[in-house]
């Protein structure tokens, strides 16, 4: 069988394209990747929530063609069902599927008031009130399934579908100096520690190129 290609974008500013990785990545499925360049006009206009083009994050696998992170999630889980991706136990899997649902649709204030720069770091960052609600909403969600599920991860031992959804966040976090709860700031650490986090890193500091209309601005 032909190794499964993965579309992705920019690993500096792609924030969907990190999702699908990830949880390609925690699912260990063998794939290559094929990388939009970020000067692609359509690719530029979705990373700057000007569009949705749905090119990125999408997965050819065994004659599938899967895009939307959600999808590319559950498909995942499917194929790999004893990786984890979705937690084991009903009612987890169901919280884990509302949370993730709930960054698929929302926060659109935090996206566009802090976008993905894993390059940049600028502290003291004015955060404006409407971006402050949904960074209390993310902390609030992340405290939540720390307590109930013991963490290091948000549910448990293991980093899963969910981990994968918020993963964009905690680089913004960081990249923005937000300030976090104890909790929240050692979860970050712990996703930031994965090995597959510090490919992507890595990845994103060798990018030579830069879409300047997503550096913030002071």
């Amino acid at each position: 069988m032909a190794k499964a290609v993965l579309t992705i974008s920019s690993k500096n500013y792609g924030a969907w394209a990190l999702r699908g990785w990830l949880m390609a990545k925690l699912v260990k499925l063998d794939f290559t990747e094929h990388v939009i360049p970020p000067d692609d006009p359509d690719m530029k206009a979705e990373m700057l929530l000007l569009s949705s083009s749905m090119r990125v994050p999408a997965i050819d696998h065994d004659g599938v063609h899967v895009w939307d992170t959600l999808a590319i999630g559950e498909y995942l889980n499917e194929i790999k069902p004893k990786a984890g991706l979705l937690p084991a136990d009903r009612a987890a899997r169901a919280h884990c599927r509302a949370i993730c649902g709930e960054m698929h649709s929302g926060f659109s204030a935090l996206r566009s008031s802090l976008p993905m720069n894993i390059k940049g770091r600028f502290p003291g960052f004015k955060i404006w009130s409407r971006a402050k609600t949904d960074i209390e909403r993310i902390q609030a969600i992340w405290l939540d399934c720390l307590e109930t599920y013991g963490g290091p991860y948000l549910f448990g031992a293991k980093p899963c579908m969910a981990d994968a959804m918020f993963a964009p966040v905690v680089t913004r976090f960081l990249t923005y100096d937000v300030d976090m709860p104890e909790a929240c700031a050692a979860y970050c650490g712990h996703i930031m520690a994965l090995p597959a986090m510090r490919e992507w890193v890595a990845a994103a500091q060798a990018e030579p190129d830069e879409i300047d209309e997503l550096d913030a601005e002071f």
